[in-house]
């Protein structure tokens, strides 16, 4: 296989093009106002470094024909908004490039100079720690898999706790604590064989073809979003192309799948995919005794009623299944230190936009279905864990935004939700490597409880200061005291026409999750709903058009914090990463007696520094973060995270040669986290739990892109190299019961991978 792929490898990146000059392609998409969604007529639209230009009909359309085939920067101006500017818009010969554009009013003015960010829009809900990402520069991020998730994991403030992982560790949160939104409806966690009760997995599964920009808000955002502590990853799909039918095969180093989009009736369209992993026969015929195979499914249609309504239907699907083979004694003991977990995930909804004319109201009916069958066994088989169960959530959303002029406006919303949950856990009594009492479970259960939300957001515009405040109260009737109320407040200031200042205060609050409220239910029962105070101060600055740096501190005060009434050290903030399981005492589904006592501390300094891709065609980003965040469980002891890593350094950039060739890399440093030691018989001592830390990791990353151009389609063409100096990854140590020694563990060293894709 190895030289198969090298043979084609060398083929495509040799090979030229059947076609010298290609059919021209085609630049068309929409121009609304950001604010009310209605479409801005008139409106200039130019791509950059060219005399190729339209301007916007009485919808807000345009349509530039005769592009060559090539990668370009979109400018967009009306006259009384802030101009924007799109960067990586790939025009290929195969399919149009359909350009979305919100574009916002202008309102601060420097002496008769409107500012403006044109390659940097300001997030007007949430000014600060936001970033939003296209999805070509997600696609071209070496080492990152076309993975939203792990494109994310390099901007400030992330901290990656295993290689191999999505487990999103934001601010020295819990990976429990991040929010996933997908055109409006909220997904609980959007990787295959995801960790229960949390957000991580080894990667995602939304199809990255399909989406049009990703939004991180890190802190400070805005009281529509709850029931989380840390962060909101929203993503915005594409729509599909209105022309003609038309699709993408892709194969890469780990799966392979078939797209397909086109128009619906008249007024609408369509967007399909379908993914097979075959890992599953890799890892046959390498021996493994450990097989994972993954399929995924994504569809949305959208279709205007009228000119005013709109309504958008998703669809993703997930189906995970792990194989194990046991036929040695190796193999058996390998697998006996696993948590294996089938699961079938999938995610719906129905979205109805109606338009106002000052502002617009979003009605939503979301549905998320996860199944899971999770096992561990012993060397002889029998077993140590088991859990299946499903989580199914309905919910009804109504959102509401009134723009009363360009300088304020007010939103607010409603939001119920039916939970059901069914479970049948079994644990076999067991005493950790950290002592304490055995216990065990063995019991079904059946639970239904109900969410509700609403919130009310006022922001206004005085002259250069932007004040947004909002309140937010969630219900669980599933936890003793079921209501909780969440205040915020974040405030920007334009200091000049490049420099602003940023600064948020607010507390979030996040209802304990299901699994731990059924795993005890006697006791967990009295749980609270999970708090964190957050200040957040920052500063902005251009240093060129398209060069912007920030650098923000921040500080989180944790409170009722679920802690273990058995294992005194244990916080479930320390919780939820990784494959979990029987090493860590099966921690993270709260089958301990829990109680609202805990705290934490979590405060940091990011400094951010991006270069978009322009009319000088490299882009680079540096996010360098320092970070400390320390937790206290029943025993009183202040100890550190256990995802706490103090220093994080990522450095990325590439350059784009011609409409052919692209290269990029991608460097990632950051120190080690706390573990704890083990003693020579396999045992750990309490006292010194997260007293000791694993060594810092480093790791560079290299991509390089080839694209051929035909008549009527496309074709890519690239090669990603991971670790390329060949430095392992160190993860925590492990105690080896057959061997009776602590073992170090590391990833996997250098690993290259290849990719192709024709699109028609």
């Amino acid at each position: 296989m190895k030289l198969i792929y090298t043979i084609i490898a060398s083929i495509i990146i040799t090979a030229s093009p059947l076609s010298a000059q290609p059919k021209p392609g085609t630049v068309k998409g929409t121009v609304v106002n950001g604010m009310t969604k209605e479409p801005v007529v008139g409106a200039n639209v130019v791509l950059n470094g060219t005399t190729l230009g339209a301007s916007t009909d009485i919808n807000g359309a345009f349509d530039i024909q005769a592009v060559p085939v090539g990668s370009y920067n979109l400018r967009i101006s009306a006259v009384g908004f802030t101009p924007v500017v799109k960067t990586d818009i790939i025009v290929s010969s195969g399919k149009p490039a359909i350009v979305p554009v919100d574009i916002m009013e202008a309102v601060v003015e420097f002496d008769g100079v409107t500012v403006t960010t044109e390659y940097f829009q300001t997030n007007v809900e949430s000014p600060i720690s936001a970033q939003t990402l296209g999805a070509e520069e997600i696609r071209r991020l070496p080492g990152g898999l076309e993975d939203v998730v792990r494109a994310v994991s390099i901007l400030p403030g992330v901290a990656q706790v295993q290689a191999g992982r999505n487990d999103l560790i934001v601010r020295g949160g819990a990976p429990s604590e991040n929010l996933f939104v997908i055109d409006n409806i909220e997904v609980p966690n959007i990787n295959h064989f995801g960790t229960q009760g949390a957000s991580g997995g080894p990667l995602s599964f939304v199809n990255l073809d399909f989406v049009n920009e990703t939004t991180f808000k890190t802190g400070g955002f805005g009281a529509q979003y709850g029931d989380k502590l840390s962060s909101v990853l929203t993503i915005d799909l594409k729509d599909g192309r209105t022309d003609q039918l038309g699709g993408k095969a892709t194969i890469s180093a780990s799966q392979f799948g078939l797209n397909l989009e086109g128009p619906v009736a008249t007024d609408g369209s369509f967007i399909f995919s379908v993914r097979r992993s075959y890992l599953d026969f890799i890892f046959k015929a390498a021996g493994f005794g450990f097989v994972p195979e993954y399929w995924d499914f994504l569809g949305k249609a959208t279709y205007s009623l009228s000119e005013h309504d709109r309504l958008t239907v998703v669809g993703i699907a997930a189906l995970d299944n792990v194989k194990q083979f046991n036929e040695t004694e190796k193999k058996r003991y390998d697998n006996s230190r696993i948590l294996a977990s089938d699961q079938t995930q999938a995610v719906g909804g129905v979205s109805w936009r109606h338009l106002l004319g000052n502002g617009y109201t979003t009605v939503t009916l979301g549905q998320s279905y996860v199944e899971y069958d999770t096992r561990q066994n012993d060397s002889l088989l029998t077993p140590v864990f088991t859990n299946s169960s499903f989580e199914h959530e309905s919910s009804l959303r109504a959102d509401a935004l009134l723009q009363f002029s360009k300088a304020s406006e007010l939103s607010a919303g409603v939001q119920g939700k039916l939970i059901r949950f069914s479970s049948s856990l079994f644990l076999r009594p067991f005493t950790s490597s950290l002592g304490g009492p055995a216990f065990g479970v063995n019991s079904s259960y059946d639970t239904t409880a109900y969410k509700a939300a609403v919130f009310a957001q006022y922001s206004h515009q005085l002259n250069r200061l932007r004040v947004t405040a909002g309140v937010r109260a969630d219900y669980f009737d599933a936890i003793a005291t079921t209501l909780a109320f969440s205040p915020r407040v974040t405030a920007s200031f334009a200091a000049d026409e490049i420099t602003n200042i940023t600064a948020s205060a607010g507390r979030y609050q996040q209802a304990p999750a299901m699994i731990w409220l059924v795993s005890n239910p006697a006791v967990n029962s009295t749980l609270k709903h999970i708090s964190v105070d957050q200040i957040v101060a920052g500063i902005n600055r251009l240093l060129r058009y398209d060069v912007k740096i920030s650098l923000e501190a921040y500080y989180k005060e944790y409170s009722n914090y679920p802690v273990s009434l058995t294992r005194p050290y244990l916080v479930m903030a320390n919780t939820g990463a990784g494959f979990g399981g029987a090493e860590e005492g099966f921690a993270s589904y709260g089958t301990d007696p829990l109680s609202s006592a805990g705290t934490g501390r979590a405060r940091g300094v990011e400094l951010f520094l991006q270069k978009k891709s322009s009319d000088v065609p490299h882009y680079a980003l540096l996010s360098v973060s320092y970070n400390i965040s320390e937790f206290t469980a029943l025993d009183g002891i202040e100890r550190p995270g256990s995802f706490d890593q103090r220093w994080i350094v990522n450095i990325g950039g590439g350059f784009i040669f011609n409409e052919r060739w692209e290269t990029s890399a991608k460097f990632r440093f950051s120190t080690g986290r706390p573990y704890t030691p083990f003693n020579a018989d396999g045992t750990q001592n309490a006292a010194l739990f997260n007293s000791e830390r694993i060594y810092g990791n480093h790791s560079l990353d290299l991509r390089v892109d080839r694209r051929f151009a035909f008549n009527g389609w496309s074709f890519v063409a690239y090669v990603d190299i991971q670790n390329i100096y060949n430095r392992k990854a160190v993860d925590v140590p492990r105690y080896n019961q057959r061997l009776r020694k602590t073992e170090q563990t590391s990833s996997i060293g250098i690993l290259p991978s290849i990719g192709f894709s024709a699109e028609f």
